[in-house]
């Protein structure tokens, strides 16, 4: 049977229903977010004398869920234009209107006997065929179904999503026995493809794959913090970024969740799972138990494991709870020989080799944890799941754990690691020494670039379902890379598509880099059909090697540094005008030049989470590779009468001038930085390079033809410039700006207009392209400019304001 998914109503709009509902509308579908109807009107609705009758005192819960949802930062949308797409309603009033929708999720109140209440209903106007789904966090999902008709059955199972529903990957499929297995197929990939999830099947086992897993790895640590004497800062410095842990660590991601959403899990698993070997880590801590009582439950309390407070002159100040004493107390700096010798190291799983070995707390904290994690997990075989793959690719997209369990243990050593924990007191599951007995050594491994793990029933290995359809560069790197250099490898992805994967720090783009890729544009253009550059990294690429201009600038090496970015110049442009299609594939931080990459590519395939800016003016200078060019040049194209010839110039000259960054994909083509039928998103950032590949590809068999550059680009000389000075002149005499960001206003407004021109003139790339170097050169010898710089690369962050 055909399935497609337009029409989505969603029951339920708490902190999980408001942000489902959200994330559908993402993606185009249209949402009914329906909650229940108040009992009691509200002091402001009676001073109004309104009835509880009333549709706005009916609809108060959904739509105060709703706005409160939309007002987070991180926003549940990718644009504001997505919540169009949401109606909102009460059960009361609006529930038949479910007849009409493709999907019913339900995410009311972890209650059994309230949800089999909430589907009683839904069955009475639910149309049949349709799916309905429940995104309980725990309760046995084959218990919600009792009672129900066959059909509704057959079309139910568990749908789990992790909060924040746009920002975690995971989603937890759960069948019950009566689920079809066509109905499963459908959501693991509807799921994948659309929702840009990891899709996870689980068996309905308690609190599933991932929290069973991630909670007893927290509840493991909440108990060694006092058998190995740790504070919450050593905790939380041992857990986190080093150790391909989120930066939240630990403490700080049990605040943000919420203390009383961890012990609800871990108390549902002391009760559910009494045969458990770890049962009795799910017991509470004293010190978690007085938390508790003391409603320290986080950032929703205002305190948890820390506490924002003020300094006696003002200044807000983060405090950390004393696990001895339960008081808090001024962050202490957490000092480690081991986290010294991690920091060089790039390669995570060669990190991992460094914990393992450690002599102080943080290689004592990572064998306790690790071992007791690898002895959990190998015993949960088959209870949660059969195959040790679902296991990693849930903590990865629930928990966001750059390894997962079986990932970290290969990354130790299999028999390294069981001879480990024989001394901890911890042991592997059978199957485990068995796989060991018969010659298996991992559980994974690559061969002839497919990625395979090791499959228990059959003591072999097999392809991991589903990446067929993903390019991987891990796989391809060893037997696929035709050249590489310090920054960039040139991989072939076959069908005649090459390749350029950036691999400097934060991917940030030196002359290594554009040797690179004008490498990659030389191979392309002789032996194949067109380029990719992307790659596997955290961030497509944050910007300018700024150290770099920073040390040309000082020494005055003025005639480097020209010749230097007339090379970023020259790559922009012959990615936009080589005689093959070029598709740049960003995600994540794409700033600076990898912005100005993006702006030039035949194609742009964008994640879903893209965060894409020019943000030069934050160090004090202009986009120098093409960015200001192409912005003068795009504002040209939308030139028709004197008004809009200035509004497409304010716009184009704010968005540079105020370092706008886009929170999402879709918002950087409103931007201004994607052009129309220009651009595609995947959703699922695993498909980047697999669609990106495919638009190459799409492009080459269209026959593509290379661009002619462009020499009609109207600007707007002195016509133009006056209206740049009076607002640069007016901001600074606001005080809203400084002497010197004036100064880099009027150098990008010179370079938009074309220069002082007595009259609107027709002018070419190339004469645009040596005004913004020009520009560019004589920002990064100020003084101002130079510090800027410089506190950048001190402070180690990415070139944004």
């Amino acid at each position: 049977m055909k399935r497609s998914i337009n029409k989505v109503a969603v029951l339920g709009s708490g902190i999980m229903g408001s942000r489902i509902a959200c994330h559908f509308a993402n993606i185009g579908v249209e949402v009914l977010l329906l909650d229940i109807a108040p009992k009691e009107l509200s002091p402001e609705e009676q001073a109004k004398g309104l009835t509880l009758d009333n549709p706005v005192v009916k609809n108060r819960i959904v739509n105060t869920a709703l706005q409160t949802a939309v007002k987070t930062n991180p926003s549940p949308v990718y644009t504001k234009k997505a919540l169009n797409k949401i109606k909102t309603g009460n059960f009361d009033d609006d529930m038949p209107k479910i007849t009409g929708y493709d999907w019913v999720i339900e995410v009311v109140v972890e209650n059994l006997d309230i949800k089999k209440k909430v589907f009683e209903q839904v069955e009475q106007f639910r149309k049949p065929g349709t799916l309905i789904t429940s995104n309980t966090s725990g309760i046995p999902i084959h218990l919600m179904a009792e009672g129900r008709s066959d059909d509704f059955k057959s079309h139910f199972c568990g749908t789990h999503f992790f909060n924040p529903p746009r920002y975690l990957k995971l989603l937890e499929v759960i069948p019950t026995p009566h689920t079809q297995p066509e109905i499963v197929d459908f959501l693991m990939h509807y799921g994948d493809k659309f929702l840009g999830k990891t899709t996870v099947l689980c068996k309905d086992t308690p609190a599933f794959i991932a929290n069973r897993v991630g909670v007893y790895s927290i509840m493991a640590l909440l108990h060694l913090v006092e058998k190995l004497d740790l504070t919450v800062e050593e905790v939380d410095k041992f857990t986190g970024p080093a150790l391909g842990r989120p930066k939240s660590a630990t403490f700080r991601t049990s605040d943000v969740v919420g203390l009383d959403t961890m012990i609800k899990v871990a108390k549902g698993l002391y009760d559910n799972c009494p045969d458990d070997k770890a049962h009795d880590l799910f017991k509470l801590p004293a010190y978690v138990q007085k938390m508790e009582e003391n409603k320290w439950l986080g950032d929703k309390t205002q305190q948890g494991f820390y506490k924002k407070t003020k300094s006696a002159d003002g200044k807000t100040e983060i405090l950390a709870l004393d696990l001895k004493t339960l008081e808090y107390k001024p962050q202490q700096k957490v000092k480690s020989a081991t986290l010294e010798m991690t920091k060089p190291i790039e390669n995570l799983r060669e990190r991992m080799k460094i914990f393992a070995k450690g002599k102080d707390k943080a290689g004592e904290l990572f064998r306790h944890s690790s071992f007791g994690l690898f002895e959990y997990v190998s015993d949960r075989i088959p209870e949660i799941s059969d195959e040790l793959y679902r296991i990693d690719d849930a903590m990865r997209a629930g928990f966001g754990w750059e390894l997962g369990p079986f990932e970290l243990w290969d990354a130790v050593g299999v028999k390294e690691a069981i001879e480990g924990m024989e001394q901890y007191g911890n042991k592997a599951a059978a199957w485990v020494h068995e796989m060991l007995d018969a010659g298996n050594t991992s559980f994974y491994k690559v061969e002839n670039g497919i990625k395979k793990y090791y499959d228990i029933p059959s003591k072999s290995y097999k392809a991991l379902p589903g990446t067929d359809e993903f390019i991987i560069l891990d796989n391809l790197r060893e037997n696929k890379t035709l050249w590489k250099n310090s920054g960039v490898s040139i991989i072939d992805l076959g069908d005649g598509i090459l390749n350029v994967e950036f691999h400097t720090k934060m991917n940030t783009i030196g002359g290594d880099v554009i040797s690179g890729i004008n490498k990659a544009i030389d191979m392309a253009e002789k032996d194949y059909r067109g380029l990719v550059i992307g790659n596997d990294g955290a961030n497509f690429s944050a910007g300018a090697n700024v150290g770099m201009i920073f040390m040309m600038a000082v020494e005055q090496e003025w005639d480097e540094l020209n010749m230097a970015i007339r090379m970023f110049q020259n790559t922009s442009m012959r990615i936009r005008y080589s005689s093959i299609p070029v598709v740049v594939a960003p995600h994540n931080l794409t700033l600076g030049g990898g912005c100005e990459f993006s702006l030039h590519a035949d194609h742009v395939q964008l994640s879903a989470e893209t965060y894409m800016g020019l943000v030069e003016f934050g160090v004090g200078v202009i986009p120098g590779g093409g960015g200001t060019k192409e912005f003068a040049l795009r504002a040209s194209d939308e030139y028709k009468d004197d008004q809009i010839v200035q509004n497409a110039l304010k716009d184009r000259f704010l968005t540079i001038g105020m370092a706008k960054v886009s929170t999402s994909g879709y918002e950087a083509y409103e931007l201004g930085y994607l052009q129309k039928d220009k651009f595609s998103i995947s959703m699922n950032r695993n498909r980047l390079l697999a669609d990106a590949k495919a638009k190459a590809i799409e492009l080459a068999d269209a026959g593509y033809t290379k661009p002619v550059q462009r020499n009609d680009i109207k600007v707007l000389g002195k016509q133009g410039l006056g209206i740049v000075y009076a607002g640069a002149n007016s901001m600074y005499a606001g005080h809203f700006i400084s002497e010197h960001d004036k100064k880099i206003s009027e150098k990008l407004g010179y370079v938009m207009c074309g220069g002082d021109l007595s009259a609107p003139t027709e002018v070419t790339e190339q004469y645009l392209l040596d005004l913004e170097r020009e520009a560019f050169l004589s920002l990064a010898g100020e003084r101002k400019s130079l510090e800027r710089i410089q506190s950048i690369i001190t402070k180690g962050k990415p070139l944004r304001n």
